[in-house]
């Protein structure tokens, strides 16, 4: 993707999304925030709602949610009955993911499927991925009759389109590629200005014509609001390295007059790699202020700096 350093981004020319045969914007709104999850702050049920028909207001055409984001599938189907359904054009993809302490298997997919399905309020889920399976691991996912086989099934039956498999671990993610089941791969926290393990990964999808989204450019908000402010990355306290880096990272794009956060979008957009960039929104304002992030200009000699400031490869979470 190319970037324009007198005006961001575009980001909202579709692209396709790998073989699926969808296209989407550049950013996707992502919904986990609206879940309620011990990770992320409460959100007061009519803010959520009023997120929720922002997103699917437009222009972006790509929003992205799961079964184990607390009650974001539930408020985003309040919204879709409201307004009639999945507006035309519009990209709706969930999760499957295990019950609380309970198993991930064949059945819980079904079963996650059903749970989605009901909340959503739809009779078909166009894209469904295979949520964080390194909490069984590679051999337990592709087992006769595990997810996958009935994640296949689902496909086979029409209750679902296309397949996509979303977590953190690099290598995994990979051997999932591999398989040659999936259309798209969702990684977080693996390709921002302090981490770039998602690399590898992100040639298998290239060469394989799946479709990549990078998901948390900011880092889980390190990279948004500043290392002072949130001292974390990747939902833990971010180890001296990523620290100092940060507060690097921060201070070049100040003397260039750019807001940190603009940077650190618009690293994850101008990646020729990546189809769609994940960014959440549990605000209805807050997805015209990620629009206008995308749009802010930036020179190239910032762009220079900042490949210089990326930490050592033993730093990264891989």
């Amino acid at each position: 993707m190319s970037a324009d350093t007198a005006g961001g981004v575009d980001v909202l020319t579709p692209r396709p999304l790998g073989r699926t045969g969808f296209s989407v914007t550049a950013l996707c709104v992502g919904t986990a925030e609206l879940g309620d999850m011990s990770v992320y702050a409460p959100v007061p049920e009519e803010q959520a709602l009023a997120a929720a028909r922002r997103a699917f207001a437009g222009p972006l055409t790509f929003v992205d949610t799961s079964n184990g984001y607390g009650s974001s599938e539930r408020r985003l189907g309040t919204v879709l009955r409201e307004i009639g359904g999945v507006p035309e054009g519009v990209l709706l993809a969930t999760k499957v993911d295990p019950a609380d302490g309970g198993p991930f298997d064949g059945p819980r997919v079904r079963e996650s499927v059903r749970e989605s399905l009901q909340r959503l309020g739809l009779e078909h889920l166009p894209l469904l991925h295979l949520h964080d399976p390194e909490r069984i691991g590679f051999e337990a996912a592709t087992a006769p009759g595990g997810p996958v086989d009935v994640m296949r099934e689902l496909v086979a039956e029409g209750v679902v389109g296309h397949l996509g498999v979303a977590g953190g671990d690099v290598e995994l993610l990979r051997r999932f590629v591999g398989t040659g089941v999936f259309e798209v791969v969702l990684n977080h926290n693996r390709w921002t200005l302090l981490d770039r393990s998602a690399g590898p990964l992100m040639d298998d999808c290239a060469a394989a014509g799946v479709a990549f989204l990078n998901g948390a450019p900011f880092g889980g908000g390190i990279l948004a609001k500043g290392p002072a402010a949130v001292p974390r990355y990747c939902y833990a306290p971010a180890p001296p390295r990523l620290l100092e880096a940060a507060a690097a990272v921060e201070a070049a794009c100040a003397r260039h007059g750019v807001p940190l956060a603009a940077a650190a979008l618009q690293d994850s957009l101008r990646e020729p790699r990546t189809t769609s960039t994940v960014v959440g929104s549990a605000r209805p304002e807050r997805l015209d202020q990620t629009l206008a992030l995308a749009a802010t200009p930036i020179p190239d000699e910032l762009w220079t700096e900042l490949a210089g400031l990326v930490p050592e490869e033993e730093h990264w979470l891989r």
